[in-house]
């Protein structure tokens, strides 16, 4: 969340004259509206607000209650959050069945590392309920027998628990814009290439079959673009000569788990701010972060050629002749 600042969700259907009764609301409680944002995607309404509630003529319980029952006049879901809620924040996580990316979440926040608390696990098979039974955390199965998830269930439960943050860990599932409008800049997602290269399932080996020589994976923000959010962090790794889909799997899992911690211990610490779809660090000489490959690849780059550093440049009508 911008700093200081309230976010204010609308999601519902599309209809006219939305913006305007909830900017009106907002102006007769003397709120300043900072930033707003509003998009339509299969039919579903969002509008995302940040506001300046400093000199706000009403308490946040009466301006939470407002919203809520215009909401309820409106036929939309309205969600309020201020700056400071609560002390520490929530995470939600959701799962499939590769349970690496969980694994290292818990163990990050049993040892005080994740910054965060998590609250709740929820999947769309029962497999990693034993791992989140491990740690107590409530396991929620949302998935029939095929593993096609509720998102009834899933919205109810997101609510329920009040997640600050939901995280994707190795989630093999699309979100519909009823989930990603309710928690726009509030999904992280981790998938196993560099995108925008090989998005979509099985992408390691669609890495093999395009013969990559240097593979990856990439935590970043979840949009209703399919792998087309905002990136926060990544890794790479070096394609071994004939490899296996597994063999990438098992190269790549640990790397998913670092770069997904890392763009979560960014995001709850404030430090990434999204700019026409680019992310950037707000303190970038003050954080420190390895957004992409390690620093010291940097130092084996080679510096020259350089056009223009050359002992002889052309101008625009010169020819060079070489000798004979």
């Amino acid at each position: 969340m911008t700093h200081e600042l309230t976010e204010i969700t609308v999601v519902g259907d599309d209809d006219t004259g939305l913006i305007a009764e909830v900017t009106s609301l907002l102006f007769e409680r003397s709120i300043n509206i900072e930033d707003l944002d509003q998009a339509v995607r299969e039919g579903v309404f969002r509008m995302t607000m940040h506001v300046d509630t400093g000199e706000m003529v009403c308490t946040e319980t009466t301006l939470r209650n407002d919203l809520h029952d215009l909401g309820d006049e409106l036929g939309v879901d309205v969600q309020v959050r201020f700056p400071a809620d609560r002390e520490t924040q929530s995470i939600a996580v959701l799962v499939t069945k590769e349970s690496h990316c969980l694994e290292a979440l818990f163990e990050a926040w049993a040892s005080g590392n994740l910054g965060a608390d998590i609250d709740v696990v929820i999947g769309n098979h029962p497999d990693l309920r034993p791992l989140a039974e491990k740690y107590d955390v409530p396991f929620h199965d949302i998935g029939d027998e095929k593993g096609t998830p509720d998102e009834g269930e899933l919205l109810d439960l997101l609510s329920e628990y009040n997640a600050d943050l939901i995280v994707l860990a190795r989630y093999m599932r699309i979100l519909s814009p009823d989930v990603v409008f309710r928690y726009e800049s509030r999904i992280i997602n981790v998938h196993p290439s560099l995108l925008p290269a090989f998005p979509g399932a099985s992408a390691y080996m669609q890495a093999i079959e395009e013969g990559v020589r240097i593979a990856g994976v990439t935590a970043h923000y979840v949009t209703t673009d399919l792998d087309q959010g905002p990136i926060i962090t990544q890794r790479a790794f070096n394609v071994p000569d004939d490899a296996t889909e597994e063999q990438l799997q098992q190269i790549g899992q640990p790397l998913e788990a670092e770069a997904l911690l890392e763009a979560i211990r960014l995001h709850l610490e404030d430090e990434v701010t999204v700019h026409r779809g680019r992310t950037k660090l707000r303190n970038a000489d003050e954080v420190d972060a390895q957004l992409g490959a390690p620093r010291e690849l940097d130092e084996q780059n080679p510096d020259r050629p350089i056009d223009g550093l050359g002992e002889f440049v052309a101008g625009e009508d010169d020819e060079i002749e070489a000798d004979d």
